[in-house]
């Protein structure tokens, strides 16, 4: 596959988000009157609860989590409106005065919410993307500003892709398409939008991103210009998070194409995501709905995205965070080693010199049942044959809305999207010696927790170097077996001899981390720096349970002196 791909709509006039964008007045009026339309449906609770809970949680709000991005007026407002609240309902029509003040709140709410597309701040940030990446991913060569930045072409040669790249181009053109991706890093949204627009060639789409980055101006600048719709999860009132579910359907039923992260946040743990947030692919569903009983013959396809990185640079924050959410008292705060300085610039310095790849792996389109979709955009069932997916929506011949079979969609679809998680993954060199290593670890200390053996000082550990490859050599052997079944993907350096697979695995593990996750001594053992970060890599392939290949009671023998010495 080429590097990059033509643009399937250059003219970036006719993309949708552009088109939302340019008539944004009267899209927010349109998304006002159908939030309001949802708040109320098949809903029991009188509006005056739904404003005297939201008033609550907003005061709350202002009072214990105040950001600087909130607007100016935010607590005079919330105040003042509590007063006319209870003035309104004194009046004899004061069901009609509350209603108004809902209105005007979920106004309020979705111009808060409803970015913009500029079309000069994408075409700057095209440039300036392609900078950073050839930064990110490339060594310096410095010869010249021109060479060391870089240009476009070298950037994407950087960006891998796998999977159903065609078919992804094809219903582009079909439907609304919504990409779900895994979510591991802040630079995900960044990369993957880069991504579709210069490699794979398809319309900019629009995504949620945290009303918290709005701190930083520098970044609320791109983010108000560049189709984000913004999302503030400290807000919890019935009626912002009826906004919120309603600017992700309203949004698809207007062609708006979309990238979802159904994991909700990023991975703390390292982890392929298994357990998804159904509330926005929900608004997958109920968007298909709408749009087969207004008869438009708009279809929403959904597409699984897995992203594979060599590192993450927030690894380090992760996997204490999510260590001290599920060790609780067992958890110990990490220990520091090294001046910060010192860490500093090793850091910047292993940006300057090292480099990297990026690999893209696009699951096979889907409808939102969860039904495969051919280059056509039809779904089919599991012979292959043709559905008509609109009497999924139905009863006695007639579209009608049933929130709890549509949960069951929901819950259909989120199954699909972990299973093509699983089975679109590309393994990397740095996954599997992350994992051996750490497997080794494990079972070194096979009588000690999880959270004893973290806690191990790493001085004390390392392993001989072919006790290594032998378990290098039965996993890879493995992997291969499991690719031939169409259970997960290999890298190219995976296809390497062991040896070779074990010297690129360490080069790219964590290789922006302050502190080694992997090295090999001169000796050709191998250590780590840090068991944690060692952890948050390995569990990158955790659920293919690739350590019951190993009979370790044949490779581990604890009377072994050097493995004495990592006990001890």
């Amino acid at each position: 596959m080429k590097s990059t791909l033509p643009h399937i709509i250059p003219d970036i006039k006719k993309w949708p988000i552009y088109k939302i964008s340019e008539n944004r007045a009267e899209f927010i009026s349109n998304l006002n009157a159908y939030t309001r339309s949802r708040l109320f449906e098949d809903n029991k609770t009188p509006v005056e609860d739904i404003l005297d809970k939201t008033i609550y949680l907003e005061k709350l709000r202002v009072k214990n989590n105040p950001w600087k991005v909130d607007p100016v007026d935010d607590k005079r407002y919330w105040k003042e409106l509590e007063k006319e609240i209870e003035v309104a309902k004194t009046f004899e029509d004061r069901e009609d005065q509350l209603h108004l003040i809902v209105d005007r709140i979920i106004n309020r709410y979705n111009e808060e919410i409803v970015g913009y597309f500029k079309l000069k701040t994408f075409k700057f940030s095209r440039n300036f993307l392609s900078s950073f990446f050839k930064r990110l991913l490339n060594p310096a060569t410095f010869k010249g500003q021109k060479r060391m930045w870089g240009n476009r072409d070298q950037v994407t040669q950087k960006i891998k892709l796998h999977g159903y790249v065609d078919e992804l181009r094809s219903i582009f053109q079909k439907g609304t398409v919504v990409i779900v991706p895994t979510h591991f890093s802040n630079l995900d949204s960044i990369l993957i939008g880069y991504a579709l627009d210069a490699v794979v060639g398809v319309p900019a789409s629009s995504y949620g991103a945290g009303l918290n980055l709005l701190d930083n101006e520098i970044v609320a600048y791109f983010i108000n210009r560049l189709g984000a719709y913004r999302v503030d999860r400290r807000k919890k009132n019935p009626i912002y998070l009826e906004c919120l579910k309603s600017m992700a359907s309203f949004s698809l039923q207007n062609n708006v194409n979309q990238i979802f992260f159904p994991g909700g946040t990023r991975a703390r743990d390292g982890k392929l995501e298994d357990k998804l947030k159904l509330g926005l692919l929900g608004s997958m569903v109920e968007a298909q709905r709408h749009a087969i009983a207004n008869g438009d013959d708009n279809k929403i396809y959904v597409v699984p995205l897995v992203l594979n990185y060599h590192f993450v640079l927030e690894a380090k924050s992760l996997i204490d965070q999510y260590l001290r959410r599920t060790g609780k008292e067992k958890y110990t705060k990490s220990r520091e080693t090294g001046k910060p300085s010192g860490k500093l610039m090793k850091f910047i310095w292993s940006i300057i010199r090292k480099q990297s790849d990026i690999e893209l792996s696009f699951g096979r389109p889907m409808d939102v049942f969860g039904h495969p979709v051919d280059e056509e955009g039809n779904s089919l069932d599991k012979h292959g044959n043709i559905i008509d997916i609109s009497g999924y929506f139905k009863l006695d011949g007639e579209v009608q809305t049933v929130y709890q079979r549509e949960k069951v969609y929901t819950k259909l679809l989120g199954d699909k999207i972990v299973e093509s998680y699983k089975v679109n993954n590309v393994v990397l060199s740095s996954h599997l010696v992350a994992f051996a290593a750490f497997r080794i670890l494990l079972n070194q200390h096979s009588e000690l927790n999880l959270y004893d053996v973290l806690n191990i000082p790493p001085a004390g550990f390392e392993i001989e170097k072919e006790l290594f490859l032998k378990v290098i050599r039965k996993m890879q052997t493995t992997l291969k077996r499991l690719e031939k079944q169409g259970k997960l993907r290999l890298s190219k350096a995976m296809q390497l001899s062991p040896e070779e697979l074990i010297e690129d695995g360490v080069k790219h593990l964590g290789l922006y981390h302050p502190q080694k996750v992997l090295k090999v001594k001169k000796d050709g053992a191998l250590m780590s720096e840090n068991f944690r970060l060692l952890y948050f890599y390995h569990n990158r392939l955790d659920s293919y349970q690739l350590e019951q290949t190993v009979k370790w009671e044949d490779l581990i023998k604890i009377s072994d002196p050097i493995l004495e010495n990592s006990i001890l």
